[in-house]
């Protein structure tokens, strides 16, 4: 099983997708990149105040009685749109930092449970073909791995 994360092939000329492999023993390597992640809140951020700057300008311009001065809807709607960004950046940055930190930390707990859940069907299909191994014994292992694994509930045993 692979999962890739989205992205753009013409994005840059050295991008190359990361595969997540839970098979093997090479490795498990965090598709979340943390750099990424901040210039798209950066670059989200400067959109929007960007748009908010536009708007304040134009909206000037509508409201604007004398003419002569042209600058007065340019400043206004730089004004506004530094505004906007100085506002809106910190707050955004400090979310994605937080919300990569989490991402990441679900994608390793994902990771650990998809290794730890295949050792354990390799465990469970090498004990179905064991003849030494009883019957009985076979059905109660898998038994127990199924309702762990669908989250049925929990089993106690005696020993």
């Amino acid at each position: 099983m692979a999962i890739q994360p989205v992205g753009f092939n013409n994005f840059s000329t050295n991008y190359q997708a990361k595969k997540v492999n839970f098979k093997g023993n090479e490795g498990y390597e965090n598709p979340i990149n943390r750099k990424s992640e901040r210039n798209l809140a950066i670059l989200g951020s400067v959109g929007g105040s960007a748009l908010v700057g536009l708007i304040a300008g134009g909206l000037s311009t509508a409201f604007d009685k004398i003419k002569a001065k042209k600058l007065y809807p340019i400043a206004i709607g730089t004004a506004a749109g530094l505004i906007t960004l100085g506002l809106t950046l910190p707050s955004k940055l400090y979310n994605t930092k937080v919300n990569a930190y989490a991402r990441e930390k679900e994608m390793d707990v994902f990771a650990r449970q998809k290794s730890a859940q295949s050792n354990i069907y390799e465990d469970i299909d090498s004990e179905i073909k064991d003849d030494k191994v009883s019957l009985d014994d076979k059905i109660n292992h898998y038994a127990t791995v199924k309702m762990a694994d669908n989250g049925n509930g929990m089993m106690v045993k005696g020993v």
